[in-house]
């Protein structure tokens, strides 16, 4: 079966996780104090920091979603990779050595280091705890995904699990311990994702890959009955998914004559060949009647030339329609203007010593985080064609590529993927433990707390942040986290990239702005994504066309207004004269 588990991928996936929490333990003894805790000292090395620097963004949604979205829908997946990388250049040229010259622990520090204001200590918390929610729950959804094949476990104890690790890691060591498993990730995802795309230039490309031996064309049925029940063509499901794999070449070009494989191709001969072939993809279409809910998933042969161009999945590329681009170019604003705007991001400046470190892990982490985005495009492609794809879950499509070549780097990438998802996550919740502890607790409400009861109240965050997290990862199971990803870049740019941005570069930024600004741009964008036609039919199972948002995604609005309050709020109140800031 597609997802049958083997001895040696436990044996690997539990060495691996094992490993990282030891690892955690290890550390402990360095994170005690408060600056140890929240900013590992400031002493990380700026290289080891700029590989934590992807190990930390490459997440779940970069590893599994977009490989994902292009085994499915091809080129527009690839979309996201440049739209994610695109950010770090707001990060580099902008953010980078003005961040580390203004902060101490947490994004709030930063914004209110020349005020000293409450309300901005306030709003920028819950704004972080509301990033950093939206940001968990593609990273657990990914790591159910990923015990399913591995443990043959369900999803939800795969979201559990991974929950009971993160929060062992964070509460253990902290910034130091969530650093160091960033860096080992990072290092780990970029190298063998390497080998996996050599791999996949090696094979070139086969006719009717996989075990199914002929590809299949007829249609599958998955229904899932008012009991409980899953049938798959109308017989009971034996395992968590008996779907046949899919996925496939159907014709190579002509030139190969009657060859079933090109052999070794180089990379751009790899989609030069994949563009004159025909691949067979497969579409899912959801009905419900009084015997359950049925999925069918639907064969079509089309022409590489189609995959490889815009449009596939990003209907504002191809209908022409105004409400398909507002929605395209606002998903791409918000990921471009995003990645600078992100807490769990921007708090890893505070772990270098100093201005010119932070810029130096900014470009460390953009060229590996760039080499990362370009084989993302090979390992799509390579799970389209494999004879591997499950067509029920695009976030299985880069480990079950792996399989298509051995259970070993089945599990070897499985794991690596599961690693991925902690680091992140350990991120994720140093950043909103943080924004609990430091910005909530200490600073906006003014309770006193010694070292040890910071520490103390940080770890307790991070627990509380861990439940939230698993519960969330259960909830959302079935989307793709790619998409779930774009929620929370949304947020992020919408609440905390106008008050960044004014506060460097507009002397007459005052308090009162960024605290409308950061609040407006939460509040606004939140609310938009809650009354989308995406949400209203995926989250809320209602009619897309019940939605009043005229488009789904909100950036195009919500971040221009987030500027707009701060510069109106600013000039209608006095400026103040800004406190030193002591660079941290």
């Amino acid at each position: 079966m597609l997802y049958d588990s083997s001895p040696v991928a436990i044996a690997i996936f539990a060495s691996f996780v094992l490993g990282v929490i030891g690892l955690s333990f290890w550390l402990g003894r360095k994170g005690q104090s408060a600056k140890g805790y929240y900013a590992a000292h400031g002493e990380i090395h700026w290289f080891v920091n700029g590989i934590a620097f992807a190990g930390d963004y490459l997440s779940a949604a970069s590893f599994l979603g977009i490989c994902g979205m292009i085994a499915f829908y091809g080129y527009d997946g690839f979309l996201y990779s440049i739209g994610f990388l695109a950010g770090w250049i707001v990060a580099l040229f902008v953010i980078a050595e003005p961040i580390k010259a203004l902060g101490k622990f947490t994004f709030a520090d930063a914004l209110d280091a020349r005020f000293n204001s409450r309300g901005i200590k306030f709003a920028v918390a819950i704004s972080t705890l509301i990033v950093s929610i939206f940001y968990l729950i593609p990273q657990m959804v990914g790591a159910g995904h990923l015990i399913v094949p591995l443990l043959g476990l369900p999803h939800a104890v795969g979201v559990i699990l991974v929950g009971v690790a993160v929060t062992l890691i964070v509460v253990t060591a902290g910034m130091v311990s969530t650093t160091w498993v960033q860096f080992i990730k990072g290092s780990l995802l970029v190298f063998f994702c390497g080998i996996l795309t050599i791999m996949i230039l090696n094979r070139g490309l086969l006719l009717n890959a996989g075990r199914q031996g002929e590809e299949d064309l007829r249609p599958q049925v998955q229904t899932r009955t008012p009991d409980g029940r899953v049938l798959v063509n109308g017989e009971p499901q034996t395992t968590e998914n008996d779907l046949r794999p899919v996925g496939t070449i159907h014709k190579l070009p002509e030139r190969y004559g009657d060859a079933r494989e090109t052999g070794p191709l180089r990379p751009l001969e790899y989609l030069s060949t994949l563009e004159d072939s025909q691949v067979v993809t497969w579409s899912a279409k959801k009905h419900t009647d009084d015997k359950g809910t049925h999925t069918t998933f639907t064969p079509t042969i089309r022409d590489g030339k189609d995959l490889l161009k815009p449009g596939g999945y990003f209907k504002g590329l191809s209908s022409g329609t105004l409400t398909d681009r507002l929605n395209f170019a606002s998903l791409m604003l918000a990921l471009f203007c995003g990645t600078a705007s992100l807490p769990h991001i921007l708090i890893r400046y505070y772990t270098v010593k100093d201005a010119a470190a932070a810029r130096k892990s900014t470009v460390v982490g953009i060229a590996a985080i760039g080499g990362f985005y370009v084989l993302t495009l090979y390992l799509g492609l390579g799970a389209m064609t494999s004879g591997y794809l499950d067509p029920t879950s695009s976030n299985m499509a880069a480990p079950l590529l792996a399989k298509s070549f051995s259970e070993t780097l089945f599990a070897v990438i499985s794991a690596i993927a599961f690693t991925t998802v902690l680091g992140t996550v350990s991120g994720l919740i140093m950043a909103g433990s943080g924004a609990v502890a430091h910005d909530l607790i200490e600073n906006c409400f003014g309770v006193t707390m010694n070292d040890h009861e910071k520490v103390r109240a940080g770890k307790i965050s991070a627990v509380f942040l861990g439940v939230v997290a698993m519960a969330l990862g259960i909830l959302f199971k079935n989307f793709n986290v790619s998409f779930l990803v774009g929620w929370a870049f949304h947020i992020a740019a919408s609440a905390n990239l106008p008050a960044l941005v004014m506060l460097l570069f507009w002397p007459r930024t005052t308090k009162q702005g960024i605290t409308a600004a950061v609040t407006v741009g939460m509040v606004s964008s939140l609310s938009w994504i809650l009354l989308s036609a995406d949400t209203f039919e995926k989250v809320y199972g209602l009619p897309r066309g019940d939605s009043p948002i005229p488009f789904s995604q909100p950036g195009l609005v919500t971040i221009p207004l987030g500027f707009l309050v701060l510069i109106l709020v600013s000039l209608l109140t006095p400026p103040q004269e800004p406190r030193q800031v002591v660079d941290a």
